[in-house]
């Protein structure tokens, strides 16, 4: 069996972290405000009660489901909050195995989105190429119903980018470096959606007494002191 000589596979190896390197470059001067905006409307929806909701295909789905776990758990150890309400679309084997059985993939979204999604709410729609009928059938029934969307996209944003109401477009065809991006995005979006809704809360000695909703200082609710 032919190995892929030692030389060679450096050169790969070299040749993917610096062009990762690259993009990561491009989109910190050309993402920045897109993603900030992002923040501004998640954070927003969280604080009114709303939740986010994520879905997306292959790795993407994977890239849903981890972004929605950081929002409910936490970011970072160290970090006390409250749970902020988000959802993976693309967790429930039951209902997406059902789903696309009886009426097709093209739907396991929007499904959800009909069934789950409240005024409030924020959609996003994560992919590498912005083409994904699922995603596209999914953000065209947001608006109808109140809900925000943004996409954490690809190449050119395609279809979804001009469908959403907030494209985040990482600009490259390569879907490995694009998904590494957006796993970086990702991070950042509740990175920074946890430091604009309890920016300098730290673990504490002994658990907090409940408070009403997510209690947040100079927004309709108590600060809650943790």
């Amino acid at each position: 069996m032919k190995t892929l000589p030692r030389a060679a596979a450096a050169r790969r190896v070299q040749e993917h972290l610096l062009a990762g390197a690259h993009l990561r470059r491009l989109v910190a001067e050309e993402t920045t405000g897109a993603l900030l905006d992002a923040v501004e409307l998640v954070a927003g929806a969280l604080r009114t009660g709303g939740k986010v909701m994520l879905c997306g295909n292959g790795g993407s789905a994977a890239d849903a489901q981890h972004v929605a776990a950081e929002f409910t758990n936490r970011l970072r150890p160290g970090t006390e909050r409250p749970a902020l309400a988000a959802l993976a679309l693309t967790a429930d084997t039951a209902f997406l195995t059902s789903h696309a059985n009886d009426f097709g993939f093209a739907t396991v979204f929007r499904r959800q989105v009909e069934a789950l999604g409240r005024r409030g709410d924020v959609l996003v729609a994560i992919s590498t190429t912005g083409r994904s009928e699922n995603l596209l059938q999914a953000v065209a029934v947001c608006p109808a119903r109140g809900i925000e969307t943004i996409g954490l996209l690809g190449g050119d944003g395609g279809p979804l980018g001009a469908a959403v109401d907030l494209p985040v477009i990482v600009p490259c065809a390569d879907g490995p470096l694009v998904q590494e991006v957006h796993a970086s995005l990702g991070h950042l979006l509740c990175d920074l959606v946890e430091q604009t809704l309890f920016a300098g809360r730290r673990a504490p000695a002994a658990a907090a007494p409940r408070g009403r909703a997510l209690g947040l200082a100079g927004h309709g609710g108590p600060r809650r002191s943790r």
